[in-house]
């Protein structure tokens, strides 16, 4: 399955309150959002027909939440879906993740785009393939070790997969304390040691086995009160009794067998 038909469904069934898009460029994944929407690229070139309640901001990440109050464009209204897809390197993936966790709702979903590789050519930080991810795949390895709190599902959508974080803690603040030391193993120089399970995308997600769990209904119907330490046990039990333990446990990744 393409990424845009899956997000698609994504937005369908969460229907966020508050959605933000980090990496906006012509506008066709923010043309999804049917709620108040936040865009954020320094250099977007909108192509696509938005027909939401829309704010676009040219500027970088990092500039939009060193603002006072980054949460001012929706009125207070946290993010409930978040799209991470601005610079493929993965400082600035890190950066945006514990940004966007800061201003989501603990029932939120955010979305990596570009996970997984194709090849070490193109998982390079130095580009050179008309096909780039860069090294946004070690957030897998970051989030399974600093946050082991969080659901993080890795899904075999083409071209070059998204990775879904749930069971946000916008109060946790492990990996902004962590930060540096984060920077000094994982910022590393090409070639990049992509694993091979990802290369083959032997520890991923179908899309089509994600999109027939409960779990964007369970987000969804949450209430709105709610906070990390309420959701966190429930969606941890539905998604290991319906994608297997392995997927609920500590972050970790299994290979899919079935």
């Amino acid at each position: 399955m393409y990424y845009i038909p899956f997000l698609t469904q994504i937005h369908r069934r969460l229907a966020p309150k508050a959605y933000l898009e980090i990496g906006v460029r012509d506008g066709r994944s923010l043309a999804l959002a049917k709620c108040r929407a936040i865009g954020i690229d320094p250099a977007f070139s909108i192509r696509a027909e938005l027909d939401t309640d829309v704010a676009l901001f040219r500027t970088s990440s990092d500039e939009y939440f060193a603002r006072p109050d980054p949460l001012n464009a929706t009125d207070g209204q946290p993010f409930e879906l978040s799209f991470i897809d601005g610079l493929h390197l993965f400082e600035f993936a890190l950066r945006d993740f514990i940004n966007a966790e800061r201003h989501s709702s603990p029932r939120g979903l955010i979305v990596f785009d570009d996970v997984l590789p194709r090849s070490v050519d193109e998982a390079a930080r130095e580009r050179h393939t008309t096909g780039w991810t860069g090294d946004v795949y070690s957030m897998l390895e970051v989030l399974s070790r600093y946050r082991p709190d969080l659901i993080v599902l890795p899904i075999a959508t083409n071209p070059t997969g998204l990775l879904l974080v749930t069971g946000l803690d916008p109060d946790n603040t492990t990996l902004a304390d962590n930060y540096d030391a984060i920077m000094a193993e994982f910022r590393r120089a090409d070639p990049q040691p992509v694993p091979a399970e990802l290369l083959d995308r032997l520890t991923v997600l179908p899309p089509a086995r994600l999109l027939a769990t409960d779990l964007l209904e369970m987000l969804a119907g949450s209430e709105a009160g709610a906070t990390a330490a309420d959701l966190s046990p429930r969606l941890h039990q539905l998604v290991a009794a319906s994608l297997g333990s392995g997927y609920a446990s500590a972050g970790r990744f299994v290979a899919v067998t079935e």
